[in-house]
């Protein structure tokens, strides 16, 4: 029965949409106001180019969930009714508000919790409402658009939220309790919200808009209401004291621990959209007039004045109000005859070899890259010394011992920034102890072994020289023989460093 005077009340479409769904096969612009260049104003609401008022009217099923009694008990659906009517204002192409007006009642079951036997019965109510709302609508297929669209588009995903006011009238019936004497009798419980400070409630959902014409749209809108109130499902509130087990009040409002019973509705609408204009500006895409003035213009014939005083320019602006009258020949231009510059940088996209990323007009629109700042070679050689200090060798070995890995690493790492065409000495050295020619050959290995290490690290094998200096490069030249010094020194001397040539 509801279902049938919902498609019922649809019927007056058949009159209010006579234009019909079918896109005109003429230069009309299908989405927008526009009559070519003589009619181009700037976009924005002041203008008034655009139906900016509507009246929304829809209706549907109310579900009564997350609460203590809910819509949904022992695998069935007990359905509720919801209606709405609003008054829609468009502010700009992705963003309105609507002060809407919704009513509905729910149906709603649940066991109360910690009954048994054959007293034990099932609460059922019922719970009708009236709400009046604030609401702001964001149309995110405008909003998420980032090109052109040179067709007709007729589908739109629309976001919603806002904050209202509700009054409620709320019935349950239950075997168990409000009861006379020991025969079970039905005898109800009423609970009633007014409208007042306290009654606030709060509701968000998407809704998916067709434009059926340019008079009619049609939207499915599903919404999620959080009520705020825990007597709305007909369950009540429990204060500190009535969770007693010897309470007589009713226990339904322990079922659920959240406070706040909830809503839940699917909704088939109509918008209808006010005023004298073509197109409302909901459905307007900015990108879209751009191409559309374009087009014109390519497909102009002889018969077509697209100026009576002229557009020296082409741009498709008279110049009577064209703000730039020397645009160049191909360049994409606003309303008010400027040439695009998606970036802002001061170049316009017909020139801009970078259209999404600002970049100076020296190198075309696209940004530069910066020059490396001059490398310190003096510096640099410091620091990588500081990571050859301590590099450890097997006893009589060129292996390298896996705990100078990490210094070795980092000194990879900064020689790879160094000139690719510059040369560097790696150079090794021993103390006294051993013969001369057996120091020289250990020094060379171990020379070697670094260079190794490093080139397989990333570092040019052009750029290293592996130089083997035995013991006639001391660091502490007192040490020879090395009986003359503490440890310490002859182990200094002991090392591998790295120097440029």
């Amino acid at each position: 029965m509801k279902l049938g005077l919902l498609l019922l009340a649809t019927l007056p479409i058949a009159t209010y949409a006579q234009d019909s769904i079918a896109v005109s096969s003429s230069n009309e612009y299908p989405n927008t106001f526009s009559s070519g260049s003589a009619n181009v104003q700037p976009f924005n609401n002041a203008s008034r180019r655009f139906k900016d008022w509507a009246i929304s009217v829809g209706g549907g099923a109310a579900f009564m969930t997350h609460s203590d009694l809910t819509s949904f008990y022992d695998k069935k659906i007990n359905w509720g009714y919801n209606a709405y009517v609003s008054l829609d204002k468009q502010i700009s192409h992705t963003f309105g508000l609507s002060l809407i007006y919704q009513k509905g009642e729910t149906n709603q079951k649940a066991q109360l919790p910690g009954v048994t036997g054959q007293m034990a019965g099932v609460g059922v109510a019922k719970t009708k409402y009236d709400q009046i709302a604030l609401m702001g609508d964001i149309n995110f297929s405008n909003l998420l658009r980032r090109v052109d669209n040179h067709s007709p588009y007729r589908w739109a995903l629309h976001g919603y939220a806002g904050i209202g006011l509700q009054s409620f009238h709320t019935s349950i019936h239950d075997n168990h309790e409000y009861r006379w004497s020991t025969v079970p009798q039905r005898v109800p419980l009423f609970i009633d919200q007014k409208i007042d400070i306290g009654s606030f409630f709060y509701q968000g959902g998407i809704g998916l808009k067709y434009k059926v014409s340019r008079l009619v749209d049609i939207e499915a809108r599903t919404m999620y209401v959080i009520s705020g109130d825990d007597e709305f499902d007909g369950g009540g509130w429990a204060g500190p004291g009535d969770y007693d087990p010897n309470s007589t009040v009713s226990k339904y409002n322990m079922i659920n621990d959240r406070r706040s019973d909830n809503l839940w509705t699917v909704n088939l609408g109509l918008t209808f959209k006010l005023g004298k204009h073509l197109s409302h500006l909901t459905w307007h895409d900015p990108l879209q007039e751009a191409y559309y003035r374009t087009s014109l213009l390519e497909n102009a014939t002889t018969d077509l004045v697209v100026c009576e005083r002229g557009d020296n320019d082409n741009d498709g602006v008279c110049d009577d109000w064209d703000r730039q009258l020397d645009t160049p020949a191909g360049a994409r231009v606003d309303g008010a005859g400027v040439a695009l510059d998606m970036d802002l940088d001061g170049v316009i996209d017909l020139y801009d070899k970078c259209v999404t990323v600002p970049g100076p007009v020296e190198n075309n629109g696209c940004p530069t890259t910066p020059e490396p700042a001059p490398v310190n070679t003096a510096t640099t050689v410091e620091k990588i010394n500081d990571d050859f200090q301590g590099i450890e060798f097997e006893l009589n070995s060129d292996k390298i011992r896996p705990q100078s890995f990490e210094k070795l690493n980092h000194a990879a790492d900064i020689i790879k920034t160094l000139d690719p065409n510059s040369k560097y000495a790696v150079i090794g050295a021993t103390d006294t102890r051993g013969s001369e020619t057996y120091n020289l050959n250990l020094s060379q290995k171990r020379a070697n072994s670094v260079v190794k290490y490093l080139t397989g690290k990333g570092v040019s094998s052009s750029m290293l020289v592996a130089e083997g200096r035995g013991e006639s490069d001391l660091k502490y030249p007192e040490c020879d023989p090395a009986t003359k010094c503490p440890e310490w020194k002859n182990e200094a001397n002991r090392r591998v460093y790295f120097q440029a040539k």
